[in-house]
């Protein structure tokens, strides 16, 4: 099996991490391969091999990402494109999409065994059509939030679905997830929390200038569009997976629907999300009662 190694050595103890994981694989017969910037890091450690990026992606049956729920993000913008699995060893503090914690790394043995599953998670396709003609895109396997500027004091969102209007708003923003991206930034603003499996988008209000707000949940077929009001000529922001693709101004529209692209999470453990969720999420809460 020829694994490609993506590591955030930003997060702490990454690095010692990552030599563990790379020491497993290679005594299950794996190969390793990382790129080149990590040659003065770990020289000729476990014989890895250092190639580009786009090297490493090609040649690779699996990605095996050590860090956090951020660098599987980062990691599956490419993954994606080739239709790679990743395996994510959690280095962070959630972790939601990481098949193990950086405590259970001796199983990545099961992986070269060939014993594990794989699921297409749902990714959204986004869209900007610009006021001056140009169009820019990107595919969000977590979300995309729209979020009013610093150069505007209101915003009023006007979210359409198939030409007819859903939903006329003023609130701080708003926020448009996968099953995936429910337990981020959707789940702090209120949004339910969704198996990540299942095939959705959903629709979360940041702090909305109302009493009845509500999260809606469209079928995966949905084509969104968002229209932005920014009184004063101000901008709002648009970030897919954490990365700001634009500055919106009031004739610009912004199009979600399906990507046409799936990220494929190994999962070793069978069944972790739930567990995950109780862990990390109501166990902290349950301490303090």
């Amino acid at each position: 099996m020829k694994i490609y190694m993506y590591p955030n050595l930003v997060k702490p103890n990454s690095r010692k991490y990552t030599e563990q994981a790379c020491a497993v694989l290679i005594s299950e017969g794996a190969q390793i391969c990382m790129e080149e910037e990590y040659r003065e890091i770990f020289g000729e450690l476990y014989e890895i091999e250092y190639l580009s990026q786009t090297e490493c992606v090609e040649k690779c049956d699996v990605i095996v990402v050590t860090g956090g729920d951020g660098t599987i993000l980062r990691c599956s913008s490419v993954a994606s494109k080739y239709g790679k699995p990743i395996l994510g060893i959690n280095c962070g503090t959630l972790g939601f999409m990481a098949s193990l914690e950086f405590t259970e790394i001796e199983k990545l043995r099961l992986l070269c065994r060939g014993e594990y599953t794989v699921t297409d998670r749902m990714m959204l396709s986004v869209k900007v059509k610009c006021e001056n003609g140009e169009e820019l895109s990107a595919d969000a396997l977590n979300d995309a939030v729209i979020i009013k500027g610093e150069d505007c004091k209101i915003t009023d969102f006007e979210v359409s679905k198939s030409g007819s209007v859903i939903s006329s708003l003023r609130a701080d923003g708003v926020i448009f997830s996968t099953a995936t991206g429910a337990t981020a930034y959707s789940l702090s603003a209120g949004g339910p929390i969704i198996e990540p499996d299942m095939q959705c988008i959903e629709f979360s209000q940041i702090c909305a200038h109302s009493l009845f707000a509500r999260t809606i949940v469209f079928s995966p077929s949905s084509h969104i569009s968002v229209h932005c009001h920014n009184r004063g000529g101000g901008h709002a922001i648009l970030t897919v997976d954490g990365t700001q693709l634009a500055k919106l101004s009031d004739r610009d529209i912004v199009v979600i629907e399906r990507s046409q692209l799936t990220t494929q999470i190994i999962d070793i453990t069978g069944g972790s999300f739930f567990p995950t969720v109780n862990r990390k999420l109501m166990t902290p809460l349950k301490e303090t009662m």
